[in-house]
């Protein structure tokens, strides 16, 4: 009987053994279960509209400290290449004057909005506002009103023109094709002469110009101009 108990013992402790060894061996064997993948929501692409934004930030960032023929040359080359659209197709009205950013986001204008566009961008380049002015002109080429840039290197220098129809900045007088009528800018509006422009008045009276002001100026607040 006392050997039958212990045979009993000896079997239950060899069970037990065993048991527990396979339950470490399950332990151990067990591997970690794979951690999940966490799947990244693919950066959403820009449109080109937006590329033609960045690329104008860029741009200014670029020549903040360019000699100032350097800025005038890159601002007129860089926005020359956009397209020339009437706003009755563009904006579905007669006469709208665009921010170089919807400008861009476009991918094109009127001559307006070339001329303003490359005045805005020249402004935020740090070339003074008395340097430059928007000039209405009539072309001679398409019998028609048109708009461009003109550029004073001083007081009594004869203008440069940035044109949106002529990529290569020439002087007023190259360019016998344009007959000036007025000028203007943030600081006033001229009547031109033949040899000379008579200052009329402040430019506040231009709607269109100072409505496209307070716009461009909304628009640097929301999405800063680069410093």
């Amino acid at each position: 009987m006392y050997l039958l108990k212990k045979s009993c013992l000896v079997l239950l402790y060899t069970f037990a053994v065993i048991l527990a060894l396979f339950l470490m061996s399950g332990c151990g064997a067990k591997k970690k279960a794979p951690e999940e993948a966490v799947e990244l929501a693919p950066a959403r692409e820009l449109t080109p509209g937006e590329k033609r934004v960045i690329a104008w930030y860029n741009l200014m960032r670029e020549k903040r400290a360019a000699p100032e023929m350097e800025k005038l040359v890159s601002v007129n080359s860089f926005f020359n290449r956009l397209e020339f659209v009437d706003d009755i197709y563009l904006w579905g009205t007669k006469d709208y004057w665009a921010t170089p950013r919807e400008m861009l986001i476009k991918n094109g204008g009127d001559c307006e909005d070339f001329a303003t566009a490359k005045y805005f961008t020249l402004l935020n380049l740090e070339v003074p506002d008395e340097k430059m002015r928007l000039t209405y002109v009539k072309s001679l080429r398409f019998e028609q009103p048109h708009m461009v840039l003109s550029f004073y290197s001083h007081p009594t220098a004869e203008p440069l023109v940035l044109d949106s129809l002529v990529d290569e900045i020439l002087s007023a007088a190259q360019r016998k094709d344009l007959i000036p009528v007025y000028s203007f800018n943030g600081q006033g509006l001229w009547l031109a002469r033949k040899q000379s422009s008579d200052y009329l008045r402040g430019s506040d009276k231009l709607s269109l110009w100072q409505e496209l002001r307070q716009r461009f100026n909304r628009e640097a607040i929301a999405a800063p101009l680069p410093e």
